[in-house]
């Protein structure tokens, strides 16, 4: 589709427009929310095809396909009362707001899509879980890194919740530089250090003849380094309770 609107634009609608649009030779008219209006105005300058619209309302006029980028817990006020057309495809982002209950706030018939972009996507490198499965949604996001849909949404909801392990990510590393200042490594040298290290993780991930035990496997040796710190603190105890974790935030989503 070629006229894509966009209600939320905050940093995943930043990202969306960069990977539609940044080096794209013929990229679709955007059309952007006012909200956020400093960087819905910026993308605008930035991008000859995007447009900031009057309101939401406007978007979804303009628009072929919307993509609905709001904060979950501010849907009612930026949703409510709007006009969707039966014509128009609805993409919902938001994080744990099931299909039937975007219907219900559009008041439409219209087909409703959950999809889980990632911030990746302003590299076209996003595989995006897409729920039902709808042509012109799996054709968007295929242009922004490729698709995976999935049945039904339950199986969404167990994809979203890996979303969030995210940070928990970030902040181990985090944790592992505050461990090497501590031993008397320059906070800027320890930094350096381990985002190249796992940057180095990250291609290796690009390998997919490999399964993720594999990968690990390949880069142990027998009481090695690795091998000794996984056994001693990612133990069984350790592993469970992430379980737990990610059970418990799956139960509150549903």
């Amino acid at each position: 589709m070629r006229r894509i609107g966009i209600i939320g634009v905050g940093e995943l609608g930043r990202a969306l427009v960069d990977g539609l649009c940044d080096g794209v030779e013929e990229p679709p008219e955007l059309y952007l929310s006012p909200r956020g209006a400093c960087t819905a105005a910026e993308l605008s300058q930035r991008y000859p095809t995007v447009h900031v619209c009057a309101d939401n309302q406007d978007v979804l006029n303009r628009s072929e396909l919307v993509i609905l980028a709001v904060r979950p817990q501010n849907r009612v006020k930026a949703l409510s009362g709007l006009r969707v057309g039966e014509d128009r495809v609805v993409v919902s982002v938001m994080t744990g707001v099931a299909i039937s209950e975007v219907r219900r706030l559009l008041g439409t018939d219209a087909p409703v899509v959950r999809a889980i972009p990632l911030p990746s996507a302003r590299k076209r490198r996003s595989v995006t879980v897409t729920c039902p499965f709808h042509p012109a949604v799996d054709d968007l996001f295929d242009g922004l890194g490729g698709t995976l849909p999935v049945a039904d949404e339950a199986t969404l909801n167990v994809f979203q919740m890996l979303t969030g392990t995210l940070t928990t990510h970030y902040w181990y590393l985090a944790t592992l530089a505050d461990w090497a200042v501590r031993q008397g490594i320059s906070p800027e040298g320890a930094d350096r250090y381990l985002r190249g290290l796992f940057q180095g993780v990250g291609r290796a991930l690009g390998d997919h003849t490999r399964s993720l035990q594999q990968l690990a496997g390949d880069h142990e040796t027998p009481k090695g380094l690795n091998e000794r710190l996984r056994t001693t603190w990612f133990d069984p105890a350790n592993a469970e309770a992430l379980t737990k974790a990610l059970d418990a935030l799956l139960a509150d989503l549903k």
